[in-house]
């Protein structure tokens, strides 16, 4: 049940601290209506992933278990390239650069729309989570409910610092948003061999 506690917290906090369409949506709400205004989009996240949820389990749950394990290695790979682009946005990070913005005015409506637009959640789910999820569901229905709810937790806590953070940002929050995005890479390459070991060995 640690084991998967500890992942659901480690995938959600690379999924707070890498930059995306999302965390653009979140600045932007925060720098023109106030953190106060933006917090509700935190939440987005909950309301957009349920179908995905429900479809991605559906889909993996009519398929034999060894692919599951494919799946395991192609979600590993996944993370292994994600780490790779948050590496490169660490390395080429620039404090002195203007965020980019756009006039969105929409709140947590807003916030669901973006984020069903997001490829990262189909991403997330179909290759990561969704085989997570039913693996651990299988060994005991409380790992997976521990895996969602360390997750979501995770997610909507480190959506609203991010809003907080945004609220503050300087100089200062620039080389703190540096730091969390090195911090990321380490946590995605770990994951992705980790899923990896973990597809390999159940194949």
């Amino acid at each position: 049940m640690i084991q998967y506690l500890i992942i659901g917290i480690t995938y959600a906090f690379t999924a707070v601290v890498q930059p995306g369409p999302f965390q653009v949506f979140l600045l932007s709400q925060t720098l023109s209506k106030g953190w106060r205004r933006a917090l509700p989009a935190a939440f987005g996240p909950i309301i957009s992933d349920l179908p995905v949820i429900l479809i991605v389990l559906l889909l993996l749950s009519a398929v034999p278990l060894y692919f599951i394990s494919i799946l395991q290695i192609a979600g590993g790979l996944f993370l292994l390239y994600l780490a790779f682009n948050a590496y490169k946005t660490w390395k080429d990070f620039d404090s002195s650069k203007p965020p980019l913005l756009h006039n969105d005015r929409q709140t947590i409506l807003s916030a669901v729309m973006v984020n069903l637009l997001n490829p990262n959640p189909y991403l997330g789910w179909s290759l990561v989570l969704g085989p997570l999820l039913l693996k651990g569901w299988h060994q005991n229905p409380a790992n997976g409910i521990v895996l969602l709810v360390s997750f979501y937790a995770t997610l909507t806590i480190g959506m609203i610092i991010t809003i907080l953070f945004f609220a503050v940002a300087g100089k200062f929050g620039s080389r703190l948003n540096r730091l969390l995005i090195g911090i990321s890479v380490l946590a995605l390459s770990c994951f992705g061999f980790y899923e990896l070991w973990s597809g390999i060995f159940g194949l």
